[in-house]
């Protein structure tokens, strides 16, 4: 479902010194960019069950310590690495406002744009034969927006 929701609505990237990073309620992409012609050979990456390092030609571009998610990398044109991290927590309400607390932190109007676009894609999933994807949000969007439960059906 957030594949086809990113789709047709785009994404907020966070703008970083080796790429960006994105996120749905259920991943987080990071986007590293590398020298055009990368080979894998020339890319190392540790995998521990809470960090991920990631050093692009002998040169160490992040290391991230204390995540909560799961992790896969690929390869794209050699000319971009992403890694995509699934949340454990994928609920609208845990918009990340950093990969790391303190380090690559989403400005306010980003963090904002992540929140409204989180609080959308749920309302995608709890209303599928709408389409928010090109939707505009106001008000109490952050923490995944207000709850409709209490609402009768």
């Amino acid at each position: 479902m957030s594949v086809h929701f990113e789709e047709r609505s785009g994404v907020v990237p966070c703008k970083t010194p080796w790429g960006s990073w994105y996120q749905t309620m259920e991943e987080v992409f990071i986007e590293v960019n590398v020298p055009h012609g990368t080979t894998a050979k020339e890319v190392k990456c540790h995998l521990g069950s809470r960090d991920i390092e990631l050093l692009v030609k002998g040169k160490e571009i992040f290391k991230l310590d204390a995540l909560f998610a799961l992790l896969i990398i690929s390869s794209e044109d050699k000319c971009l690495i992403r890694i995509i991290l699934m949340k454990t927590n994928r609920e609208a309400g845990n918009c990340w406002s950093s990969l790391l607390e303190g380090e690559y932190c989403a400005n306010a109007w980003v963090q904002d744009q992540m929140q409204r676009k989180l609080t959308l894609e749920r309302f995608q999933r709890e209303n599928p034969g709408f389409d928010f994807s090109g939707a505009e949000i106001s008000g109490n969007f952050a923490g995944g927006g207000p709850d409709f439960s209490s609402l009768q059906k």
